[in-house]
């Protein structure tokens, strides 16, 4: 009898992150500012990877783009259009989300000053993003297997629009929730009077304030983009259960670092990073089995 899988890894995976999200959750619930408390230590290699290693989770959205791009060109020339439309807009929303959330430190990296330096160093900086990604494509082409075209397109699209829907979910909470984050709370005379827990919501008081934005963790919501490798390996020439047991091993020792940078780097508690990956792997996953079950009907 073949088992129940979930995003390409047995359903016990999911159940593991879930479960490990769920305890996090609790712990955070009694702890959250006293674990802060022992780990926030701001370091430049954390800057660093605070900035940059959300590269690695958007790399998917170029690479769920060259999934649809082989599906469809597979199915025949009329859908040759909406290949490279796909795949084009793909590269678009890595690029977009890269500068959206961190876009400011690569300006700064060009020495862009609004309203004073030439508006090309500007126009580099999005180029800098587009480079970065630009080789996805190229590589996924040629790495993925287009003997079952509509798996790919499911697998593609499953990626992309779960991405979309986790981060407009997201935004919304964190703007339901309006929760003071750690590093705005030490910069008062008394921190623990100001604190929150995650329930204690008070709608839209954050506005456009982002240190009224702490729960859930949005750079969660980008790190656990990475549980879907598992699906991109299904579809890779020479697939096999091991490597994608490996994918995901990679997505769970990356989704640990980034909440651990997440919390030492004072942006958010224990609670904000479990809420964070916990909320996206569900929305993942409900969507990938939605788009999967509709392919595997086909």
């Amino acid at each position: 009898m073949k088992r129940k899988t979930i995003m390409a890894v047995p359903a016990a995976c999911f159940l593991g992150v879930m479960a490990t999200c769920l305890l996090g959750i609790i712990i955070g619930s009694f702890y959250d500012f006293r674990i802060n408390e022992m780990l926030a230590n701001k370091t430049e290699l954390g800057a660093f990877f605070a900035t940059y290693g959300s590269y690695f989770s958007y790399c998917l959205y170029p690479a769920a783009g060259s999934c649809l791009f082989v599906g469809l060109k597979k199915k025949g020339d009329r859908y040759r259009a909406l290949a490279y439309t796909l795949l084009s807009l793909s590269l678009f929303m890595a690029v977009y989300y890269s500068n959206s959330y961190n876009g400011k430190s690569v300006r700064a990296l060009f020495g862009y000053v609004p309203g004073e330096a030439s508006p090309m160093l500007s126009v580099l900086s999005w180029l800098f993003w587009a480079v970065l990604y630009l080789w996805v494509p190229f590589v996924m082409i040629r790495l993925l297997d287009d003997s079952d075209p509509d798996r790919l397109i499911a697998v593609g699209a499953a990626i992309l629009i779960a991405g979309i829907t986790a981060d407009n979910v997201n935004a919304w909470l964190k703007q339901l929730a309006s929760r003071p984050r750690y590093k705005y709370l030490i910069t008062l005379d008394d921190p623990i009077s100001q604190f929150r827990s995650w329930w204690q919501m008070v709608p839209n008081l954050a506005g456009s304030d982002d240190s009224f934005k702490s729960w859930p963790s949005g750079n969660m919501t980008i790190a656990s983009m990475m549980f879907s490798l598992p699906m991109l390996s299904d579809v890779a020439r020479g697939k096999s259960s091991r490597r994608n047991h490996i994918c995901f091993f990679v997505a769970c020792i990356f989704v640990l670092i980034y909440a651990y940078n997440r919390i030492h780097m004072t942006n958010h508690f224990l609670s904000d990073v479990c809420f964070g990956t916990l909320i996206t792997y569900i929305i993942y996953a409900v969507i990938s089995e939605a788009f999967l079950s509709a392919a595997r009907a086909n």
